[in-house]
């Protein structure tokens, strides 16, 4: 990729397993079919710390160091590729970032590649700060309820923008642990969205209100003990089996939750490796089990990212889907390690962490 000999200023992390570091890098051109995005908010996901742990080398996902994360962007177009017709310089956009996870697609910098098909328009009644809330944990929430690709990371449902999609689960129950999370809430709305009901998720009863204006029936409070969560479920189900069971946080402890949830022939979603002890899974009860990885940039997810692109503006627009609430980091790109420090300590409760790169001194 071919660079302009212009800088700008970028989070890098030189080296496998090192530290976060504010330096100067080339400002990116597009390709023939990519849009270059001058970054005014970017989002913070903990994906963006663990890219720094030395174990995370050894999966091979990042091609080259130094290397600059990031995977919510929000900005202006000031350069569009050659064969783009669908984005223009001036457009107010959203994206996820670092998809491909190599140099200029990242957004932890002030300026970032994204494919065209890939982003979507910020409509006029939301904010760069809120739109950059939205696409990783969505497009996880997304891939794990509608993606058509992959039995082995989704459920495959109809969509509930096409035809049939909605009434096909219309009174089914969901179980969605880790309701107030970012990416809880999306799976929450996307779950309302496609009729399923009731609505029953974990959080802290501080977050109820929050919950169920985006749809949530139920919530539980996340700090009972897992046999009294377990003993409620019937009750709050309507006697009926859970459809799915959606773990949105998928430690070690949610996982033996949510595995005990799910009734015989019913589903489990995961968003991290199984770990799921293996004498719990020694019952002889059939229980299907996906992993989704929230990435965009697969080819078996490419497909359902360029759909649910197609789709966002509006959905945006009409409130159908909302935003996280926010808090902005202070510093700019510099504020970034310190709010991924938070994450890393659980310190972040219903709300997304934002930095505004531009404001990086």
């Amino acid at each position: 990729m071919s660079t302009t000999t212009a800088t700008q200023k970028a989070l890098v992390l030189p080296a496998p397993g090192g530290t976060y570091i504010v330096g100067e890098t080339a400002i990116p051109r597009p390709g023939p079919n990519d849009v270059l995005v001058r970054l005014h908010a970017v989002g913070l996901n903990p994906v963006d710390w663990k890219v720094a742990l030395p174990q995370f080398a050894s999966l091979g996902l990042v091609p080259e160091y130094p290397f600059t994360p990031g995977s919510d962007g929000a900005g202006v177009v000031v350069e569009v590729g050659t064969d783009v017709s669908n984005f223009k310089k001036g457009d107010r956009v959203l994206f996820q970032g670092a998809r491909p996870m190599k140099a200029g697609f990242g957004t932890f910098q002030e300026h970032s590649l994204v494919h065209s098909t890939l982003a979507a328009k910020i409509p006029e009644n939301i904010s760069f700060e809120s739109a950059a809330t939205v696409t990783s944990a969505l497009i996880t929430s997304f891939l794990a309820l509608y993606n058509q690709e992959s039995e082995q990371e989704s459920l495959g449902y109809k969509p509930f923008w096409g035809e049939g999609g909605s009434p096909a689960y219309a009174g089914k129950p969901i179980f969605i642990i880790g309701g107030a999370t970012s990416l809880g809430q999306y799976a929450i709305q996307l779950a309302k969205l496609s009729g399923f009901h009731p609505i029953i998720t974990t959080a802290s009863p501080r977050n109820t209100a929050l919950l169920t204006s985006l749809g949530a029936t139920h919530v539980v409070d996340r700090r009972l003990p897992a046999d009294v969560i377990l003993e409620q479920l019937p009750g709050l189900a309507g006697g009926k089996p859970l459809e799915v069971v959606f773990d949105s946080v998928s430690d070690s402890n949610t996982q033996v939750l949510a595995y005990r949830a799910v009734p015989s022939g019913g589903q489990l979603v995961l968003v991290l490796p199984d770990v799921i002890p293996a004498e719990l899974k020694g019952g002889g009860e059939q229980k299907r089990i996906v992993m989704v990885r929230g990435s965009i940039s697969f080819p078996h997810t490419q497909a359902a990212g360029v759909e649910l692109f197609k789709h966002l503006t509006e959905w945006l627009e009409k409130g159908l889907i909302k935003p996280n609430a926010f808090e902005v980091v202070p510093n700019g790109l510099a504020g970034i390690p310190a709010g991924l420090e938070r994450l890393k300590n659980n310190e972040v409760s219903a709300k997304k962490l934002v930095a505004r790169p531009q404001e990086t001194l």
